[in-house]
This record gives C-alpha cells, structure tokens and sequence, in this order.
C-alpha cells in the first residue's frame, strides 16, 4: 500500500510561484519539483478561483462547507425525530381503539 505524499501549503504556493509569476510551464515547473503536471495545474486552478480559501488543510471547512455540515446532520435529527413521532402516534392510535 502507498501512502499519498502531503505537500505543505508553503511548497505549494512557492510552485505556483513559479508558474504565475516566473514564467514556468506547469509542465516544466512540475518537472522541476517532482511532481505531477495535473496537480500543480489543479493547485494553480484551486488558488486562482480563491486564494484565501485555497490550501486550508484538513479538516478546515470553508464556511459555506460548514453550514452545510451542520444543516445536513440537523436534517438527520429531524428526520429521526419524526420516524419517533410516527410511530408514537401509531402506539397510541392502537392504544385508543
């Protein structure tokens, strides 16, 4: 089994560097630094579409990631909740018969 190989965000910013500001090819800028072309143009693309979002590390969630998070396991609850009521008002529909 291989593991994946973490890069931090400073070695990825320096890569795009590079590439944005010293002219690189991905191609050749990827070469240089032994890595793979398709994931510093993944890199290049994830900062230019966001740069203070770009790189946040694991488990660091956007805040709209967030929100969504919390409003999914909300959901969950609410729909646990209401299985329970189902079936309570059946128990007691039963019960009053």
């Amino acid at each position: 089994m291989t593991t994946r190989k973490r890069y931090t965000k400073e070695f990825k910013l320096d890569a795009i560097r590079l590439v944005t500001e010293h002219g690189y090819s991905g191609a050749e800028a990827a070469r240089n630094l032994g890595i793979n072309a398709n994931m510093l143009r993944r890199w290049v693309r994830e900062y230019e579409s966001d740069e203070s979002q770009a790189f946040r590390g694991n488990g660091k969630l956007t805040p709209e990631q967030a929100e969504l998070r919390r409003l999914r396991a909300e959901n969950r609850q609410l729909k646990l909740e209401r299985e329970i009521l189902k079936k309570a008002a059946a128990f007691f529909a039963k019960e009053s018969d």
